[in-house]
């Protein structure tokens, strides 16, 4: 099983990552990695931490002269950020100085904000200082999930299976429907989007978020192309495979929804326009339309994987909202500290790691996990049986 656990606070020395179950063999490119937390970091609308961080993987295990070799990997992102919190986010206990006592309580935190962790974190976790909570609640923690996708993504190349993420909406900001989904030109902006007239307008629409000291949310949309079929299972409610994306889609901070194929259409929508007719043309099964958005039972079903994800407005607002002192129980306004304004394109390349990571979890479970040789020549044969099946 490819599985993975992330350490660490927004504000701590560092973001560590184990991932275990990758198998023998495999080619790792750091150059890959760091260039997929670069990605991350983009965004027109993102705060000072992206002028403070360039995020860099330094991998400490499971890898030897640029292969991996079964073991545990190891992975530690540093935060720079931390020199300048080693009082207040020290781990072990500080001199209790005047000055040591000044700058932790400059940090405490009991003004909780509506819309975050805070408030159920502090009931559940029993602290007084919300800051407990915040540090790992906060989607500084994504930066070690796309390392971890950036393997995986590393994994499925070396089967020609890749995938990316593009900005369908912010704000109120719609691509037009008759948008060609190019990666170039998704790659070529600050907000990853496609569609170069809803680009000009979803800056406007950001600048009067910001002039406002409100946020924007937003909704992204995720493409893999090249799977094989019969990824994920029919046969137990935990093994289908659009059960498996939705829960790690909806497990990034801020995601409210998460669609396949047509999504939230498909209540709208008769039979006749839902469910996409099969053909058989030239050997091979062929369809005219992607409604299951490349998933049907639980399983791919050999056309693209499509996922959309819709991210809300992000609850660090320069204009709070209405909330409670956790200590006094006085009304007070929300708390504020540095955050952005829209990171919506930073959730879609999120998005993209996590589905990777499913994918090659469903990947190994039907290839074999133990080194790349074996997988590929299991990969093959499957190939070969669905070539003769279709002679």
């Amino acid at each position: 099983m490819f599985r993975f656990l992330t350490a660490g606070e927004s504000h701590g020395q560092s973001l560590n990552i184990i991932i275990d179950g990758v198998p023998s063999g495999f080619p790792i490119d750091i150059d890959f990695i760091n260039a997929e937390l670069a990605k991350r970091q983009v965004g027109y609308g993102r705060g000072g931490r992206m002028k403070i961080e360039t995020d860099k993987a330094v991998i400490k295990s499971g890898v030897r002269q640029g292969k991996t070799t079964g073991a545990p990997i190891a992975i530690e992102i540093i935060n720079k950020d931390f020199e300048n919190w080693t009082i207040p986010m020290s781990i072990m206990p500080v001199e209790q100085t005047e000055e040591n006592l000044s700058k932790i309580k400059e940090k405490e935190i009991t003004n909780v904000r509506p819309g975050h962790a805070d408030f159920a974190g502090a009931i559940k976790y029993n602290s007084d200082d919300v800051r407990d909570i915040l540090e790992r609640s906060s989607a500084r923690e994504t930066a070690a999930r796309v390392a971890v996708g950036a393997i995986a993504k590393l994994i499925l190349k070396q089967f020609d299976i890749t995938g990316f993420s593009h900005v369908l909406q912010i704000g109120k900001v719609k691509i037009s429907e008759s948008t060609n989904v190019d990666e170039n030109i998704v790659n070529s902006n600050d907000l990853r989007v496609a569609d170069k007239n809803a680009y000009n307008l979803m800056k406007t629409e950001i600048d009067k978020a910001k002039e406002n000291g409100d946020t924007l949310g937003g909704k992204v949309e995720v493409i893999y192309k090249n799977l094989p079929i019969g990824l994920g299972s029919h046969v137990q409610w935990d093994r289908k495979l659009d059960g498996q994306i939705a829960q790690a889609v909806m497990s990034i901070q801020a995601v409210k929804a998460v669609e396949i194929g047509l999504g939230t259409g498909v209540a709208e929508t008769s039979g006749k326009n839902t469910h996409d007719e099969i053909f058989f043309e030239n050997g091979k099964i062929t369809r005219k339309t992607n409604n299951a958005g490349g998933i049907e039972g639980g399983m791919t079903n050999g056309e693209d994987l499509v996922v959309k994800a819709s991210m809300k407005a992000i609850p660090t607002m320069r204009t709070p909202l209405n909330s409670v002192n956790l200590k006094t129980k006085e009304a007070i306004q929300a708390h504020f500290e540095r955050s952005d304004t829209c990171a919506v394109s930073a959730c879609g390349v999120v998005a993209d790691a996590m589905i990777a990571t499913v994918l090659v979890n469903a990947f190994f479970e039907k290839f074999g996990s133990d080194n790349l040789e074996q997988i590929k020549r299991n990969y093959q044969a499957c190939k070969e049986m669905l070539r003769e099946r279709f002679e």
